[in-house]
C-alpha cells in the first residue's frame, strides 16, 4: 500500500515540475476555481475559433464593452474568475446526418450544455413537425426522417430565432458572434478566455431580420470550433439583458450556472429563459407571496407566469426518496405544442407527439403515442412509447399479445404490480422516463414496444 502510494506521489512531483505554472495559477483561483479551466492558451486547438468562422469588424454591430463582459460573467457564474470549460467550448449544434432516422437530431454529450442544446432540439422538432406546413396537426415522424442540410439550417435557424425573440419580450433581439479583433482590455480582477473579449453584438427590432441575420451566419453556431452554444447563450442573455435578468431572479438564485460533479450545469432560471423567455428560478405557477410561516417574503419568489410552446417535465430519484421533488405547474406541463424538455435525474432529454390536439382534446389522452429522444450518440433511432390512461386494450409491438389495463383509481399506481416481480436495480422495476411521465399523466401505463427503457 505504500509503495503504491509513493508511487503515485512521485507521479505527482513529475507532473508538477513539467507544469510549474498549473500550481501557481490555482492558487490565485477563488475555491471553486479549481473546476474552471487553464488558460485558452493551454487547450485543444479546437478552443481556437476558426478564421472562417469570426466575422470582419466592417459587418456593423457593436463591440463588447467593458461594463458587458464583466456582467455577462457575474450573470452567468456570479464572479469575473470563472470561465468556460473545454466541455462547453467545444459544443455546438451540430445534427445527425441527413435525410437519416435521425436526421431531425442534434449530437449532444454528457455535459452541462447539453441544457441548452436539449431546449433547442425540442424547439427544432416544434418548427419540423408543425411549422412547416399549414394546420393545426403535425407530419407523422417519417417527416423528421426526411430532412436534408438545408431543412436542418432553416430549422436550427428557426429554433434560435425563436428563442432569441422570446427573450426580448418580442421587441428586439440580439445576436453576438465573435471577430477577429479584441474588443476590450480586461482588468486585473477579471480572468481572460481570448473568446468573450471579441464579441460583436447586432440588434433587431423585427424578426425577420434577426432569421435572415442567423441564417446567413448559421455556420457560427454549428460548425465544430464555433463556440455555437456559449455564443446562443450569450445572444440570450443580450436579448433579455441583464438588467431584466435581475428582476427576473428571485432571493434564491443570483446567477444562471452552477458547479455539478466538475462541470458547469444549467440553474432552472436558464432553463426557464430557454423556455419562456424570462429567467425565473422556479417550476410553479405565478409568484409566491408568503413563505412556508404565513408571513410576507421581503422579494417574492418568482414562477412561471404564462404558456410556452415547449413544456417541461421534472423527476430525479434522489429528490424522490428524500421528497424534495419539486411539483412542476400546468404552465410548463401544458405547453402549445406536444413537446416537452425531460430534466430526468439531472440529465435533459425530449418527449413529444405529433398530434396537437394532445392537448386540447381530452378524449386523445385515453391512448397515444409519444416519442423520445436522449441526445446520447448511443440513441441510433427515436423510441415510440405508447401511453395509455384510461381502460383500454392496445397490441404492443413486441409481441402479439394484448396488453391490458385498467385506471379505476389514479392513485392505485397499476403499473407498480407489472413492475414488483422485478427485484433489485429500482431503475428496471420504475424507468425514470416512465415515473417522468407520470408526472403528467397519473397512473398512466406505458410500453415502450420492445425497445428497452432508458435515459
Amino acid at each position: 500500500m505504500s509503495d503504491c502510494r509513493l508511487g503515485y506521489i512521485e507521479l505527482l512531483q513529475q507532473e508538477i515540475n513539467k507544469n510549474p505554472d498549473r500550481l501557481c495559477g490555482g492558487q490565485e483561483e477563488e475555491p471553486d476555481e479549481a473546476l474552471a479551466p487553464p488558460p485558452c492558451s493551454s487547450l485543444p486547438s479546437l478552443c481556437s475559433i476558426p478564421r472562417t468562422l469570426a466575422v470582419s469588424p466592417s459587418l456593423g454591430g457593436e463591440p463588447l464593452t467593458q461594463d458587458l463582459s464583466v456582467n455577462l460573467r457575474k450573470i452567468l457564474f456570479g464572479g469575473t474568475f470563472h470561465v468556460f470549460n473545454y466541455e462547453w467550448r467545444k459544443s455546438c449544434f451540430k445534427f445527425r446526418e441527413p435525410n437519416s432516422e435521425l436526421a431531425y437530431a442534434l449530437e449532444t454529450e454528457r455535459a452541462g450544455a447539453r441544457a441548452v442544446q436539449m431546449v433547442v432540439q425540442a424547439r427544432i422538432i416544434k418548427f419540423l413537425l408543425f411549422s412547416r406546413q399549414s394546420g393545426s396537426e403535425g407530419r407523422t415522424l417519417q417527416s423528421l426522417c426526411d430532412v436534408g442540410q438545408r431543412d436542418q439550417e432553416r430549422a436550427l435557424t428557426a429554433a434560435l430565432t425563436d428563442s432569441l425573440w422570446l427573450a426580448g419580450e418580442e421587441r428586439s433581439a440580439t445576436v453576438t458572434l465573435v471577430t477577429a479583433d479584441y474588443c476590450i482590455t480586461p482588468h486585473l480582477d477579471y480572468k481572460l478566455d481570448n473568446f468573450t473579449e471579441r464579441l460583436q453584438l447586432f440588434t433587431f427590432n423585427n424578426k425577420e431580420d434577426v432569421r435572415k441575420f442567423i441564417y446567413e451566419h448559421i455556420q457560427c453556431f454549428k460548425e465544430e470550433g464555433s463556440h455555437g452554444v456559449i455564443l446562443f447563450l450569450y445572444s440570450l442573455i443580450c436579448s433579455r439583458t441583464v438588467n431584466r435578468l435581475r428582476e427576473d431572479l428571485d432571493c434564491s438564485t443570483s446567477h444562471l450556472l452552477q458547479v455539478r460533479l466538475g462541470n458547469f450545469a444549467c440553474r432552472q432560471a436558464l432553463l426557464n429563459l430557454l423556455l419562456t423567455g424570462r429567467a425565473s428560478p422556479n417550476v410553479f405557477n405565478g409568484t409566491v407571496q408568503c413563505g412556508a410561516d404565513g408571513r410576507p417574503l421581503e422579494r417574492p419568489l418568482q414562477g412561471v407566469l404564462a404558456r410556452s410552446d415547449v413544456g417541461y417535465l421534472h423527476w430525479s430519484r434522489e429528490q424522490m426518496e428524500r421528497d424534495r421533488l419539486p411539483q412542476v405547474g400546468s404552465m410548463l406541463k401544458t405547453p402549445r405544442f406536444p413537446i416537452w424538455l425531460c430534466s430526468i435525474n439531472g440529465s435533459c432529454s425530449v418527449l413529444f407527439g405529433p398530434t396537437r390536439s394532445l392537448l386540447s382534446d381530452w378524449k386523445m389522452e385515453h391512448l397515444f403515442h409519444l416519442y423520445f429522444y436522449n441526445g446520447q450518440p448511443s440513441q441510433r433511432a427515436t423510441a415510440r412509447l405508447t401511453i395509455g390512461t384510461e381502460p383500454c386494450w392496445f397490441r404492443s409491438d413486441s409481441g402479439s399479445s394484448l396488453l391490458c389495463f385498467l385506471v379505476a383509481d389514479t392513485h392505485s399506481h397499476h403499473w407498480e404490480a407489472s413492475s414488483s416481480h422485478s427485484a433489485g436495480d429500482p431503475e428496471k422495476r420504475f424507468p425514470s422516463v416512465e415515473m417522468t411521465i407520470r408526472t403528467k399523466w397519473d397512473g398512466a401505463a406505458i410500453d415502450w414496444n420492445g425497445c428497452s427503457p432508458f435515459y
